[in-house]
């Protein structure tokens, strides 16, 4: 059996939900939980991709993805990877942890993000697990009530949706006004089981499918892409630290930033980063990132520091 089609584009937003096999559960404890949007958050900044809503619910999962960059394929391959690689080792276990891939539908924002996001939130309440969507401690909805909350979602669209004003009460006024209703799915009118839109919308998603079936074009605008997510590194460090670009490339301790920052926020293999950067070995890439996490975790003042960089590259990104 053929795969199904995967459509990705820069700038197109996602409902992706993944099964435990056999119905089982994928999220047993606290931990599971905890370790999963770990490696959600790690790949967020690997791949720019921005998660809008989460629920968690211990044989299933439900994300709402937006990919700026492309790369939502690379984004569930390295986490649904990593966490069956965590499960299967802390259980001691082996073989398939989920039911097969994970399923994407490619949705219309204006339309259907903001529904959506509430369709996600309310999972809990739908399950029997609880009354209230707040008292789940596993999906993003406290994230959107609670701004002052530290969260790896991206809420500001979603709020801007809402209301321009007083946004987190706004929201939760708009989710709870679904729990007197009937909470079936909404969304029963999807595409080929791929997109949900309306005609204009799937026109246009069906003309980025047609451009994928051309692998060259499709391999070409993603090492573009990611190549200029390298390229808007060292052009941030080259402000920060107020030297040239060349300077970035070319001087062992600025290259090491801009190592270490192109490991963690692009999906190029450390091959291709050496290659960016004058021809380093695989395994130089490897060190010279190993050693500065390490300094970083260590050294107070080199932490604010690339808190500091970290925080004008998202900031650039906004």
């Amino acid at each position: 059996m053929s795969r199904p089609l995967r459509i990705e584009y820069e700038g197109a937003f996602y409902h992706v939900t993944s099964r435990g096999n056999e119905r089982r559960k994928i999220f047993i404890s606290k931990t599971d939980y905890v370790k999963f949007l770990s490696y959600i958050e790690n790949s967020l900044k690997k791949y720019g991709i921005l998660l809008h809503a989460y629920a968690l619910m211990g044989n299933h999962y439900h994300l709402l993805i937006e990919t700026p960059h492309c790369g939502l394929s690379s984004f569930m391959h390295t986490v649904n990877g990593g966490y069956t690689t965590y499960f299967n080792i802390k259980r001691n276990r082996s073989g398939h942890l989920y039911q097969g891939r994970y399923k994407s539908i490619l949705i219309e924002k204006d339309s259907y993000l903001l529904q959506l996001s509430r369709y996600i939130h309310l999972n809990p309440v739908r399950a029997g697990i609880v009354q209230k969507p707040e008292d789940y401690a596993y999906t993003s909805y406290r994230d959107y009530i609670t701004p002052e909350k530290k969260t790896i979602v991206f809420r500001d669209l979603i709020w801007n949706m809402i209301s321009r004003n007083d946004s987190p009460q706004r929201y939760k006024e708009f989710v709870e006004s679904a729990l007197t209703e009937e909470t079936g799915k909404p969304f029963p009118r999807v595409y080929g089981g791929m997109i949900l839109g309306g005609k204009q919308f799937i026109k246009e998603a069906l003309q980025h499918a047609k451009d994928l079936q051309n692998k060259d074009i499709s391999h070409r605008r993603t090492i573009s892409s990611t190549m200029s997510r390298i390229d808007e590194i060292v052009e941030i460090l080259s402000q920060y630290f107020a030297v040239s670009q060349e300077a970035i490339i070319s001087s062992t301790f600025y290259k090491n930033y801009a190592v270490y920052l192109s490991r963690k926020y692009t999906p190029l293999s450390n091959t291709e980063i050496g290659r960016y950067f004058g021809g380093i070995s695989y395994s130089a890439v490897t060190k010279i990132g190993t050693r500065l996490k390490h300094r970083i975790e260590e050294d107070d003042s080199l932490r604010q520091e690339m808190d500091r960089i970290e925080a004008e590259m998202s900031r650039v990104k906004g």
